[in-house]
């Protein structure tokens, strides 16, 4: 398979749709509120190591009022139950999240997207570069790459890296991050539209 022209072919496909939609949900996000806001930050603390569709269901259960004001109990009965994976470390976390709950602010505080993204990363337990890079994106940023097991598979399978990484250091991240970039350029796509066509290549799915 050709990386390139697969990616052109599905542009040009009925996945395209999907995609559009999907960017205009993250775009909407700037008319939404902290809450909506540290909903998503939570959904993509949970989301580490674990699978994305518990994620949801929790985010789905929890919404932005329980995400914020849940006893900690709670949080992690709701996690439990949805069987998802490191239930003690991820409600701490998204309990200690809380002190940046006006998150939607500290994010138009920064001046680039990557200042951002080092900020998150420093200041928010429980988020590596891409978590913190899958939060920007589905709450509107659109130039990080989230290198997720699916990406890097692609990337691999295509010769774009030699293999998988055991462990992204930021150094390799940021390596792999301008990788991207070199596709994005070519494909005239964005690392928010790219990430979503790859995604939907590896699991038939246009998710956030």
């Amino acid at each position: 398979m050709n990386l390139i022209n697969e990616l052109k072919r599905l542009k040009k496909s009925e996945v395209k749709s999907k995609v559009e939609s999907r960017l205009k949900q993250f775009q909407d996000y700037s008319n939404k509120d902290n809450k909506e806001w540290f909903s998503e930050l939570c959904f993509c603390l949970l989301t580490a190591n674990s699978k994305a569709a518990t994620a949801l269901n929790i985010q789905s259960e929890l919404g932005p009022a329980g995400f914020c004001n849940a006893s900690e109990k709670t949080v992690k009965n709701c996690i439990i139950k949805n069987n998802h994976r490191f239930h003690n470390n991820k409600t701490r976390f998204i309990i200690e999240a809380r002190e940046y709950f006006k998150i939607k602010e500290w994010m138009d505080s920064f001046n680039d997207e990557f200042t951002a993204r080092e900020w998150l990363v420093n200041n928010i337990k429980g988020l590596g570069f891409k978590e913190a890079s899958h939060f920007m994106r589905n709450v509107g940023y659109t130039t990080l790459a989230i290198l997720d097991r699916h990406i890097l598979r692609l990337l691999a399978e295509n010769g774009y890296i030699k293999e998988v990484p055991k462990s992204l250091t930021r150094k390799k991240y940021l390596e792999i991050e301008q990788i991207m970039q070199k596709l994005c350029d070519e494909l005239n796509m964005s690392q928010a539209e790219l990430d979503l066509y790859m995604w939907y290549m590896k699991t038939g799915k246009v998710l956030k």
